[in-house]
């Protein structure tokens, strides 16, 4: 009776155990090529986005930089397995078929985070650049699109402007342009992100971009004295683009407000809602905060 009684229990626990493992959102993350440490940061997101409880993380590598075509013919992600796939990436152009897939996929409904240098890649690939709709770009791109100090939407075309860049390294409020958001809502109105790159003068075709949040490019930190989008994203066919621009190094991605909008973003994207709470120790806007 002992034993049978033991074997309920271990099946109750396995049953339950199964059922969590089950509600578990599947995301995916891209590296291999990077101008950026992707061997330093991308532990960092799996670990964070692990940690949160709401997702079961892999990892897809693709072969170095001038690697033959043989290798990259073993890199072929069946994205259809995952709710996200999120882009620690930035080298050269995916083989068309990827390329292909990926694109049917987001459009099918998938769900896509862009992190920091992953919005330099692929500026040859249309698709691509439809998703992200600001990416690391020449002036001579595509538009350009900023805040002004009243909160407005300012649109310039290319040519008008800088291409993209950041000046120094250096802490900096962020702005929340949507509080209602679902990935925003209940975020500070303005809190302080560690140590990072400040990207300015990303270009695009920037259609249908919902800005979240922006920050303040200082000249002093040459910068551009313009209010530059820093979490946007932009719906493709049934599925969602989702990037912020900061994320630079190991301490950016420790930065309690970046894992936070990554992992409600994630989560967004692939649900439509967002159960993550707001960490208790989320950035202020005069502290920043960082994950131990």
């Amino acid at each position: 009776m002992k034993r049978l009684l033991l074997a309920l229990v271990c099946f109750s626990l396995l049953a339950v155990s199964n059922v969590f493992a089950a509600d578990k959102l599947k995301l995916l993350i891209i590296d291999g090529q990077n101008n950026h440490n992707w061997k330093a940061t991308t532990p960092i997101l799996k670990d964070f986005l692990t940690g949160s409880g709401k997702f079961e993380v892999e990892v897809a590598t693709t072969p170095p930089n001038k690697s033959p075509a043989g290798d990259w013919e073993k890199f072929n992600p069946d994205f259809t397995k995952f709710n996200v796939v999120l882009s620690n990436y930035n080298g050269e152009l995916w083989p068309e078929g990827v390329r292909k897939n990926f694109e049917q996929y987001v459009s099918n409904g998938g769900g896509v985070v862009i992190v920091h240098a992953a919005n330099n890649a692929f500026p040859e690939w249309p698709e691509f650049n439809r998703m992200i709709g600001l990416g690391w770009r020449g002036a001579n791109y595509g538009d350009r699109v900023t805040f002004s100090g009243e909160g407005k939407v300012v649109r310039s075309p290319k040519n008008e402007g800088p291409g993209a860049g950041h000046g120094s390294q250096h802490d900096f409020s962020v702005v929340t342009r949507d509080r209602e958001h679902p990935v925003m809502k209940d975020m500070p109105a303005e809190w302080m992100h560690v140590k990072d790159e400040l990207y300015h003068g990303q270009r695009g075709p920037a259609l249908d971009m919902h800005i979240l949040a922006t920050a303040y490019s200082d000249k002093k930190t040459g910068g551009t004295d313009a209010h530059e989008p820093m979490v946007w994203w932009i719906p493709y066919g049934k599925g969602k683009v989702f990037t912020t621009v900061m994320g630079h190094a190991e301490v950016s991605m420790k930065c309690i407000g970046f894992q936070s909008v990554v992992a409600r973003g994630s989560e967004w994207v692939a649900t439509n809602k967002v159960t993550l709470p707001v960490p208790e120790k989320f950035p202020t806007a005069t502290a920043t905060s960082l994950a131990e």
